[in-house]
């Protein structure tokens, strides 16, 4: 768990690259710059950590690009102490990018590797989430609704009714769509039953999987 002066410089270098393709958000750029993301992936990888790359983690699953990382924390507009679903927990990283943001989280994943994994990691680096869910994404966490945004991390082949519905009045949901190549889709709730959408470009996540083991 080593955390050097030279990882520091190569996250500064990595929030300025994320600044030049057009993140603003300072909250989210400092969060990059605070988080050792070296210790999310396997180690063998670790003199890449820091470039914009996505990178395998267990479970045949990916850490997300920096940029989309950032991408996402930047258009939900997070502000501090709104409650925030996230599908797709995987390594951790956007899930500590939320709590640094000062969000309540809760996050569901699916992979029971994963989610045993990352579990146990977060809360050793001081990253705790109201809660961690083993779970359905597309059932997301009715209990605990309504949420004022909604995160997914993964790419859905259609948009969940039910992550519609969980949504507040006012609420966003970020949710890729599409099966081998994603449109980055962000749901405004402006009603009960109204919901305006934006269309935000093209990404690659990894497929959202249905039904836990």
């Amino acid at each position: 768990m080593r955390d050097t002066t030279k990882h520091q410089g190569l996250r500064n270098q990595l929030a300025n690259v994320l600044q030049a393709k057009g993140i603003t958000n300072e909250a989210v750029l400092n969060a990059v710059r605070k988080i050792p993301r070296h210790l999310f992936i396997d180690s063998s990888f670790e003199a890449h950590a820091y470039q914009d790359k996505a990178f395998p983690i267990a479970a045949e699953q990916t850490i997300s690009h920096p940029y989309t990382v950032a991408f996402q924390s930047q258009t939900l507009k997070l502000q501090p102490g709104e409650k925030v679903l996230e599908i797709g927990t995987g390594s951790g990283y956007q899930t500590a990018v939320l709590l640094e943001l000062k969000t309540e989280v809760y996050s569901i994943e699916r992979q029971h590797e994963l989610f045993k994994k990352t579990s146990m990691f977060l809360p050793k680096l001081g990253y705790r989430p109201k809660r961690f869910i083993f779970g359905d994404g597309y059932k997301g966490l009715p209990e605990e609704a309504p949420f004022d945004k909604i995160i997914v991390t993964a790419g859905a082949p259609f948009v969940p009714k039910a992550l519609l519905g969980q949504i507040k009045v006012g609420g966003k949901l970020l949710i890729p769509v599409g099966d081998k190549e994603q449109v980055m889709t962000l749901f405004i709730r402006k009603s009960p039953k109204e919901f305006e959408k934006h269309e935000l470009g093209d990404f690659k996540f990894v497929p959202m999987l249905e039904k836990k083991n």
